[in-house]
């Protein structure tokens, strides 16, 4: 509770936590929050400016442009949340065993990711989607790989720092299996930076697979994804800017509200800070 009390007193989280909880709100209600289906358009619309009708204008197919964002939004939480969990399921355990059993393990490891950091993380993903062939689905994979050694040099710091210490020695002394010892002193004790991480991550991975559409690697022209709205609403942004305005605020607020919120998080769980 109290690292919840000081995450309030953050006013930086609280305005993150009130935009992350707009864009939830939305992605759960968007059935009933769309005024129209996101994939119902006529021609005859086409680039309709904003009005009564259609609150942000239409884009090049006659389709409601806040319609579409509204279900971009289920579509980019899901996005963040699901490429977040590979990363941060597959980069949690390998950076714990390879940070407790050290050795020639801990070395290959560390080299792997060492190789894997060398290279730009969107160079590596258009690497993968290149090898695995276009769309959301291997965007969404490539992201959550590519962020694996984040997770994986961050939890391997953390049990580096804390193996040695006396609570750790006790336990194996008194015969704790590596299983056991992993899971009840070491784990908790990497939950509060890989949780920052994580927040921070989210904002990482739409941003990325945003950018991923907006090349052509991710999420197809019917498809209601910002990233890919942005890509095939370009040409017209001279003559229709509303159709790449609303979509790039929309990816703009759902970072801001991520990073926000991870910068808050960071601090109220910063045992420096605690008093």
């Amino acid at each position: 509770m109290g690292t919840f009390r000081r995450l309030l007193r953050h006013r930086g989280a609280v305005v993150g936590l009130v935009i992350i909880g707009i864009f939830v709100f939305t992605a759960i209600f968007a059935p009933l929050l769309a005024p129209y289906g996101p994939l119902e358009g006529q021609l005859a619309d086409r680039l309709q400016p904003p009005s009564a009708q259609h609150l942000l204008g239409t884009d090049y197919a006659g389709r409601d442009l806040l319609s579409r964002i509204i279900y971009g939004a289920r579509l980019s939480l899901q996005v963040g949340l699901l490429t977040v969990g590979l990363a941060l399921s597959v980069g949690t355990l390998w950076g714990a065993f390879s940070g407790y059993a050290g050795g020639l393990f801990d070395l290959l490891s560390m080299r792997a990711v060492d190789v894997l950091l060398a290279f730009p993380s969107l160079l590596l993903a258009i690497l993968m989607i290149a090898i695995l062939g276009p769309s959301l689905t291997n965007a969404m994979l490539a992201v959550g790989i590519v962020a694996i050694p984040t997770y994986v040099r961050l939890v391997r710091s953390v049990v580096l720092s804390i193996k040695n210490q006396e609570f750790v020695l006790a336990s194996r002394a008194l015969g704790a299996s590596t299983g056991r010892i992993l899971r009840r002193h070491i784990f908790p004790n990497v939950m509060a930076p890989v949780l920052v991480q994580a927040t921070l991550g989210i904002a990482a991975a739409i941003l990325e697979t945003a950018g991923l559409s907006f090349l052509g690697l991710g999420a197809d022209a019917r498809t209601p994804e910002w990233g890919s709205m942005l890509a095939h609403n370009k040409t017209y942004f001279r003559t229709a800017p509303w159709t790449m305005t609303y979509p790039g605020l929309a990816i703009m607020l759902v970072i801001l509200g991520f990073n926000l919120l991870g910068d808050g998080l960071r601090d109220a769980l910063d045992p420096r800070l605690k008093r």
